[in-house]
This record gives C-alpha cells, structure tokens and sequence, in this order.
C-alpha cells in the first residue's frame, strides 16, 4: 500500500473514533429514568398484561428495561427518542392520569398492521415478537381493557 494511502486510512480512523468519542459526551439520550407508576388500567385478565408487558411496555410504560446498548451515543439518542414518544403517545402506567393519550382507539388497529412492535425493535428484543395466536389475544384482551 502506498504510504499517502496508509496515512490516509489511519487520518480517517482516527476522525471517526474521536468523532465517535466525541458524540458520547452529548447530554442526551442519558435521560434514563423510570418515573413512579401512578396507576394501571383494569386489565381484562392477567394474560393481556403479561403479553403488553413483553410486547409494548419497555415504550410505553414507566417500566423500561434500558439495555446497555442504550447507554452508546447514537444508538442511546434513538431509543431515548422512542421511549419519550411512546410513553406520550400511550402510557399503561399513568393510565389513570391521563396516560391512555390521543390515540387509545388505535392501539389494537397498529398491532393488526404490523406496526407495533416496531421492526427495529424485535430485532433486540426477541420476547416481544409474538405469535399470531398471541397478537390476536393481546388485542382482543387490550379492547376489552381500554374500551369498558
């Protein structure tokens, strides 16, 4: 390898490990706080808690797990910025105060899509995928919940 080459290789390793180092010390995506539980709903049976507790709660809910990875910038801006707008957009645990958010009518329609969980998300979190069979007791269960 040519000498200009080999310095260019290790210049440009050099920016992206201290570029790296550098975005660790942005304040956040450190916010990793799991505020009191101030109520839940009145789940329809303890089976549609136990699968949105596996499938939906790390989001939306004040019962995050935050795994390690959650503590490397960018990684940590990312699942900072999910877990802030999953527990504004639908939080089990304020749920008497106001935690069901605008969009309780949709919850069970973003399951049926596919949508929730995201993608991205089983990726790390294997427990969440649930089976079909699953997916249609969650949803049965969270419409009996939400809509008594």
């Amino acid at each position: 390898m040519k000498h200009w080459l080999k310095r260019g290789v290790k210049l440009s390793l050099i920016v992206v490990v201290g570029g790296f180092l550098l975005i660790q010390l942005a304040p956040y995506g450190r916010n990793h706080t799991n505020p009191p539980i101030t109520g839940e709903p009145n789940w329809d049976s303890p089976q549609t808690r136990e699968l949105a507790r596996r499938a939906c709660f790390d989001c939306h809910s004040n019962e995050t797990v935050w795994p390690w990875y959650s503590h490397v910038a960018p990684i940590s801006w990312l699942v900072q910025h999910d877990t802030d707008e999953g527990r504004a957009t639908l939080n089990f645990s304020t749920w008497n105060n106001g935690g069901q958010g605008e969009e309780t009518d949709e919850v069970v329609e973003v399951i049926a899509e596919g949508e929730m969980p995201p993608q991205v998300y089983l990726v790390t979190h294997p427990e969440a995928r649930l089976t079909a069979a699953e997916k249609q007791v969650l949803m049965e269960g969270l419409r009996a919940t939400i809509f008594r």
